[in-house]
């Protein structure tokens, strides 16, 4: 438990932060976190007295205790903003983080899913119901468009354009793209439109283009676990998450020579570095059948 004295000194940390930044709760609650594991390893000495070695010896004892390195680095992270805050406060005369250097991180690649699994998971839903014609449709846009599961089922009638076959999202930081839906995805979703979204309206008008029989829109929870339960009957083994169709419509567009910064676009990435990690997915398939396939592999 941290002393009364540390706990002020994270609480006005984190008010300023509230005040200055705006952060998110789960952001700051997250450096709340950081902080107090740090101020129990630290003891008696308390947050204003930590020195550099008291820095490197928490980190080293995080790898000790199996922490992860991206864990370390998210420490250190919160660690360096709080000192510079006591820093700029005059509470200290000297940044202990100053100069220490955070745990490697390797190149974390998503898991993707094979063109083939892909096809049999799009095809798992079938067309017999209603909910089945929803949830190919969503399924169909998912991996024609790479768009966020929140994006999906924010989908809104108006930000479809049937005719130009392409729909308009506003992803994070207020971005707009303009992301082509493809022949398949357009058919499968007219279908849906025309024959089973009408079903679930129950004549109330909607604005979402996937509703549940409530009438309401799909949660990305709900959506969640249909895709997991689709996977099962399909037979998919990978480990998917709920970006798994993202990272698919990605690596597979790059598997086919698309270039980085069109793929950039259809993310809605403001960074190119952040697209790039594709390439490493790319390659890493590209090694794994080359491996597999060629006599000295």
């Amino acid at each position: 438990m941290a002393s009364p004295s540390d706990v002020a000194l994270i609480d006005d940390f984190l008010d300023t932060l509230l005040t200055e930044s705006g952060l998110v709760t789960h952001t700051l609650e997250g450096y709340r976190r950081d902080l107090e594991v740090f101020a129990r390893y630290l003891r008696a000495r308390g947050l204003q007295g930590a020195r550099r070695l008291d820095i490197t010896g928490f980190l080293a004892a995080e790898v000790m205790a199996g922490r992860r390195p991206r864990t370390g680095a998210r420490r250190l992270s919160a660690l360096r903003r709080f000192y510079r805050y006591l820093l700029a406060q005059g509470a200290i005369s000297e940044d202990p983080t100053e100069g220490v250097e955070g745990p490697r991180l390797g190149i974390s690649l998503p898991r993707s899913l094979s063109e083939e699994e892909v096809e049999r998971l799009l095809a798992a839903p079938g067309d017999r119901t209603p909910e089945a014609q929803r949830d190919r449709a969503m399924l169909e846009v998912l991996y024609a468009t790479g768009l966020r599961v929140s994006e999906l089922v924010a989908l809104r009638l108006s930000e479809i354009d049937g005719q130009a076959g392409i729909v308009r999202i506003v992803g994070k930081g207020g971005r707009e793209r303009l992301v082509p839906l493809g022949d398949e995805a357009q058919v499968v979703l007219a279908a849906y439109l025309r024959d089973a979204r009408p079903v679930f309206l129950k004549g109330v008008p909607a604005t979402a283009v996937f509703l549940t029989r409530r009438g309401g829109p799909m949660t990305r929870q709900a959506f969640w676990g249909n895709i997991k339960r689709y996977a099962a009957k399909a037979g998919v083994e990978t480990p998917l998450s709920p970006h798994t169709m993202r990272h698919a419509f990605a690596t597979h567009l790059i598997n086919h020579g698309a270039d980085l910064r069109v793929v950039q676009l259809l993310l809605g990435h403001a960074d190119l570095s952040t697209t790039q990690i594709y390439t490493h997915v790319a390659r890493e398939r590209l090694r794994a059948v080359h491996a597999r396939h060629h006599p000295r592999g």
